[in-house]
């Protein structure tokens, strides 16, 4: 399994760091590997930035996306016949997204609505007995169906990434609340989070179920899903963001956030 390992990779030096890090745990290997694939860092990052606000800086990210790397050269097992780089892609993409958390990049200006507009939810939910419409939180929150939108176009930077994180987006980073990702709390309190998340989604309206599930289940891009539903891009945004929002609601309602 090692030299079709090292075939794949089309570089007998880069072979030999791999058999040199994995058979002798030798730290020169590591920091050469590490150096080989700090472009794919740097790619990754490039993908999650394209979706942020230019306030967040690239180089914070590419920062926290070599974490995921290294967490990735440390654990690679070639027996299992997997490519390195499609094992550590999705470890540099948690990684950015954990430090995107730590920065707390959310204004708070933009934190405190994605509240207010949970809030309504929750309040009419409670009054309606159902899932409110989009006039009708507009309505409840004292604003224009324009103004309204427009609340959901700067909230939807935070619904960025897996859904899990997308949903404590709006809230403290887990450095103030003195808690760390890899602690065994947080890792209670995400599974537990994947939970409820996963008994939620299927509560809410069908349009809303429909577009998180292309979103993070198939990997359709809002463009992507506008050409299924038949609408603009700019219109799933707002339904993304929304479906979001109402998860945090029923999040926060049932004690998980």
């Amino acid at each position: 399994m090692r030299e079709s390992f090292g075939r794949a990779s089309g570089d007998e030096e880069l072979m030999g760091w791999w058999d040199r890090w994995l058979d002798h745990r030798d730290p020169k290997a590591r920091e050469r590997l590490i150096v080989h694939y700090s472009p794919l860092v740097k790619f990754v990052a490039g993908r999650v930035g394209a979706g942020l606000p230019n306030s967040v800086d690239s180089g914070d990210l590419v920062s926290a996306g070599v974490f995921g790397l290294i967490d990735a050269v440390e654990r690679f097992d070639s027996e299992r016949g997997v490519k390195f780089e499609t094992f550590a892609v999705p470890r540099i993409r948690g990684a950015i997204f954990d430090g995107l958390r730590q920065l707390d990049w959310v204004p708070r200006s933009v934190r405190s609505r994605a509240r207010e507009v949970e809030t309504a939810f929750h309040d009419l939910e409670a009054k309606l007995g159902r899932s409110p419409n989009d006039e009708e939180l507009s309505l409840h929150l004292g604003i224009t169906g324009t103004e309204f939108r427009r609340w959901l176009a700067a909230i939807a930077s935070t619904t960025v990434g897996p859904l899990d994180r997308a949903l404590v987006a709006g809230v403290e980073p887990t450095s103030l609340r003195g808690e760390t990702p890899d602690s065994p709390a947080g890792a209670y309190e995400e599974g537990e989070v994947r939970q409820a998340v996963r008994s939620e989604v299927r509560k809410l309206p069908e349009r809303e179920r429909l577009v998180l599930s292309l979103y993070y289940d198939e990997g359709l891009t809002l463009a992507e899903i506008g050409v299924v539903l038949g609408v603009t891009e700019s219109r799933v945004s707002q339904i993304h963001t929304k479906s979001v929002l109402h998860l945090r609601s029923r999040m926060a309602s049932s004690g998980m956030s």
